[in-house]
């Protein structure tokens, strides 16, 4: 052992010694393995926060209070239903977005801002059950409005801050990131796309702000959406888009309600040969129709399942949004034109829009 030990022992401090000599005397290799690259700002600080995005949008987040009465003959009495809800305030002047659910069948409505100040005489402007917005108007001026960035587009892997009013504790912020986008299967609509999260959210979260590291405004938080399955699941929440809130207010404010389009077919997505894709792999060639309203509007136009719709108003069905936004969009009475594939031949067809009725 101790041969050994004299045959391993010189060269290995021969070694170590001619490393040390060039290392002290080539300053330049000691900072090689260590690049000087700036940190981000947020971890050069000496503690990370949040509290100026907090800062920028709390004072737009309102709790809301509503109340529901219903009668009972039968034994003489009133039924009492307390629902508790956030708000967010979208312009100075007053309108402000929430859940429906919050304010459904409500009697009296109340809303707190965050400075004290409550309001009972509150408008119901309009609601959509889709989405599960409704909004909102209380007769002020010079409200603290929620920030916005038009040019701001979600991303996962984003920080947000949720900001509401659970269980009536006071306006409480929790922190996460968005965990996916385009989230359709919660809902019964294809055309909800909600934000999936894990910043936690509970009752008296819904139609509070989801805001950005900036307080830039990325969605309305809904519990609704958590709770409909009754499953106890952590760390997933949902909230409607700010873009599809925006677009949501502005036909409240213009009509009182949400009108959208609708045809009145199902179909799936097949490949070239007419095989049905099941992966996000193979391209989509068309799309096989195999359900139809028996007294909508395809089926009055003359569309017939089996029939592979290439195109829709000029839109390839292989972006399935695209189709149904503009499907939506399109104002009931106005026609929109299927490109689809019959009997071995190319056939254009014009549909007629109808008007998609909505479950209260």
């Amino acid at each position: 052992m101790l041969k050994l030990l004299k045959f391993v022992l010189p060269p290995l401090f021969a070694g170590l010694g001619i490393a040390f000599l060039v290392v002290f005397f080539s300053p330049n290799m000691r900072t090689a393995l260590l690049p000087n690259v700036p940190l981000p700002s947020a971890m050069t600080a000496s503690h990370l926060s949040f509290s100026d995005a907090v800062k920028r949008a709390a004072p737009s987040v309102v709790t809301i209070f509503s109340e529901s009465i219903s009668k009972e003959p039968r034994y003489k009495r009133q039924n009492t239903v307390q629902e508790l809800g956030s708000g967010v305030i979208m312009s100075p002047d007053g309108y402000i977005l929430t859940n429906y659910h919050v304010i459904n069948n409500a009697d009296q409505i109340l809303v707190i801002l965050t400075d004290g100040r409550r309001f009972f005489d509150v408008q119901l402007i309009g609601f959509d059950t889709i989405t599960d917005l409704a909004l909102l108007k209380i007769n002020a001026n010079h409200l603290p409005v929620i920030p916005v960035n038009d040019n701001y587009t979600s991303s996962v892997g984003d920080l947000v801050l949720a900001i509401g009013n659970p269980l009536n504790l006071g306006q409480t912020i929790t922190q996460g990131i968005i965990s996916a986008t385009g989230k359709q299967k919660i809902t019964d609509s294809p055309y909800n796309n909600l934000l999936q999260m894990d910043a936690a959210i509970n009752v008296g979260n819904s139609g509070g702000a989801l805001v950005n590291s900036n307080g830039d405004l990325v969605g309305i938080t809904s519990a609704q959406f958590k709770t409909r399955e009754n499953l106890n699941i952590q760390g997933i929440f949902f909230a409607v888009p700010y873009t599809l809130a925006k677009e949501v207010m502005g036909k409240l404010i213009r009509h009182g309600r949400v009108v959208r389009g609708y045809l009145g077919f199902e179909g799936i997505a097949v490949d070239s040969t007419g095989k049905e894709v099941n992966d996000s792999l193979t391209p989509v060639a068309g799309m096989r129709i195999t359900n139809l309203d028996p007294l909508g509007p395809a089926w009055q136009a003359g569309i017939e399942e089996q029939d592979i719709v290439i195109k829709i108003a000029g839109l390839s069905v292989a972006n399935p949004q695209n189709v149904l936004k503009k499907i939506g969009s399109t104002e009931p009475g106005k026609e929109i034109e299927f490109e689809l594939y019959r009997n071995g031949k190319i056939q254009k067809i014009m549909v007629k829009v109808a008007e998609l009725e909505t479950k209260l």
